[in-house]
């Protein structure tokens, strides 16, 4: 049974020598690399490969380690392509024939193993048409509302669930998210006194520093009960009453009759969907006053951008490449070029004034949170359970792979909506967002 696991693994990842980990299999046998292993793959049971690769995709790929057929010691980012080179091994009818006779050697295994996450994933098609209303409430809640504890394991401790600001590259988790609230701010242009919008403002974090550091009288949205319930107690805490305001509700719920100065959404774009761009987009111009600005920070997929030949079109539906993804950690979420988000927000109105890519910035920011889920394993485990834990795990160092070999991107849209006469209040140069003394050196956020 070992030998034929072990012509497998050779079909789908090439012979031991060529390989950069090792290979562990269940009775013990070990396969190590003629250098040092970056990380060991762990096969813990005869059937797993069987289970893995009928039929062979990156989501059955995912399953595996996700219920426990396959383990990832070490460092789980190198692993991210295993995917990529078994695809790329399998590509021909020869080598898929191959390794077809390989698998059907091996046991079949019990087969059942759906859980919690699997069955909620399956349910959000009952929630009517993607990205309505209801829908997408369900889509938002299934990812953000594990429970604040879970999040509160990995994220720093201003809770920023997105890109942050690694200036130098050296900086500490909780320096480079409160560089990025500020750098936020700063292209914002934000002055005491004015109102601003924060779109998806997860826990608060944006919000409050922009109150405390700014003066603004700030407003924060969100899908997410769990989300508003602790942004409402730290803006409790921080003393902001009256200043800011958490609300649970969808963008599209915005009043006429609301008016904002400036307007932040930062990492929202991607549960929109590009079919509902243009809804997003006049939603802030409608509520956003004539000279003022919003910035639009999201992720975006490079790859989509490119052209791609007919086979590779056929190559990712067949290998359900983002499958995983979509089933189990952003139901419905969907990442479009950066030229869909500027084009669809130019058509609603908007002037794209400023734009910068934080690709590498993201890639450290996941790292620093795979390390610190990882030293919080047990913790994490005792929350929300291990197939959990793996999901987590998997999603964040796929990611940290994907914007690290620029699959995916991730940028800072500024536009403007010019005043009846074209005005807008934007600087004629950058230099006020760089200047030494606009940087904040300090949290602004008291704990």
């Amino acid at each position: 049974m070992i030998r034929a696991a072990q012509r497998v693994v050779e079909d789908l990842f090439g012979p031991q020598p060529s390989r950069q980990f090792a290979v562990r299999y269940w009775d013990g046998t070990t396969e190590a690399p003629p250098n040092d292993a970056r990380f060991t793959l762990e096969i813990t049971r005869p059937s797993a490969l069987r289970r893995m690769l009928l039929p062979p995709s990156e989501l059955s790929l995912a399953e595996a380690y996700l219920f426990g057929d396959i383990d990832v010691h070490g460092d789980i980012e190198s692993a991210a392509d295993l995917g990529d080179i078994a695809s790329g091994r399998v590509d021909s009818a020869r080598g898929a024939v191959r390794l077809f006779r390989h698998v059907l050697a091996l046991p079949r295994g019990d087969g059942g193993r759906a859980t919690g996450w699997a069955r909620a994933a399956r349910r959000m098609f009952r929630f009517g048409r993607t990205h309505s209303l209801r829908r997408d409430a369900h889509a938002v809640r299934f990812h953000y509302d594990l429970g604040n504890g879970f999040y509160a394991l990995w994220l720093d401790r201003w809770m920023v669930y997105s890109c942050a600001y690694f200036e130098h590259g050296d900086e500490d988790l909780e320096t480079a998210q409160v560089k990025k609230l500020d750098h936020v701010c700063r292209k914002l242009r934000l002055q005491a006194g004015e109102r601003m919008l924060d779109i998806g403002c997860g826990w608060g974090a944006l919000v409050i520093h922009a109150a405390k550091r700014y003066g603004v009288r700030a407003t924060g949205i969100t899908l997410s009960e769990q989300q508003a319930a602790f942004a409402r107690a730290r803006v409790e805490e921080e003393g902001l009453r009256g200043l800011v305001t958490i609300d649970v509700r969808d963008y599209r719920e915005l009043r006429d009759a609301e008016r904002y100065d400036k307007i932040a959404s930062v990492g929202m774009v991607e549960h929109v969907g590009l079919e509902r761009l243009a809804d997003y987009f006049a939603a802030a111009h409608r509520v956003l006053a004539p000279g003022g600005l919003f910035l639009n920070h999201g992720i975006v997929s490079l790859a989509d951008a490119r052209p791609h030949p007919l086979l590779d079109s056929i190559r990712r539906r067949f290998w359900q490449r983002d499958q995983f993804i979509r089933r189990y950690v952003f139901p419905d979420g969907d990442l479009v070029p950066a030229a869909a988000v500027i084009a669809s927000a130019e058509r609603e109105g908007f002037e794209l004034r400023d734009v910068e890519s934080l690709r590498e910035h993201y890639t450290t920011t996941l790292r620093h949170w795979v390390r610190r889920l990882e030293d919080s394993h047990a913790a994490a485990q005792s929350i929300v359970g291990e197939v959990t834990y793996r999901v987590w795990r998997l999603y964040m160092s796929a990611a940290a792979h994907g914007f690290r070999v620029g699959r995916n991107g991730v940028i800072q849209s500024l536009f403007a909506k010019p005043d009846a006469s074209g005005a807008v209040r934007v600087p004629r140069s950058r230099a006020d967002l760089y200047a030494s003394e606009a940087v904040a050196s300090e949290p602004a956020l008291a704990r």
